[in-house]
């Protein structure tokens, strides 16, 4: 989902996972927030402005290789 000039993607990992790759992304400053939407199910939201998308593309493929993340598709409400 593309909004404003911020690219939205939500993902479902593991909870245990959540705090970890939230710390990944922030350490990268700027490059993108993460967002809790649904604790229950373990769902969150990235919001990357586009000149970004392609380092959190990257980041995200080696973090799978690590952690189970799903990009939910047309998930958008």
């Amino acid at each position: 989902m593309k909004e404003r000039g911020v690219i939205k993607r939500k993902l479902k990992l593991n909870r245990r996972d959540i705090a970890y790759v939230k710390y990944i992304l922030e350490g990268y400053e700027g490059l993108a927030t993460i967002t809790t939407v649904d604790k229950d199910n373990s769902l969150v939201q990235l919001s990357i402005l586009p000149d970004f998308a392609y380092d959190v593309d990257g980041i995200l493929e080696a973090l799978k290789e690590e952690i189970d993340i799903y990009e939910i598709i047309g998930g958008e409400e």
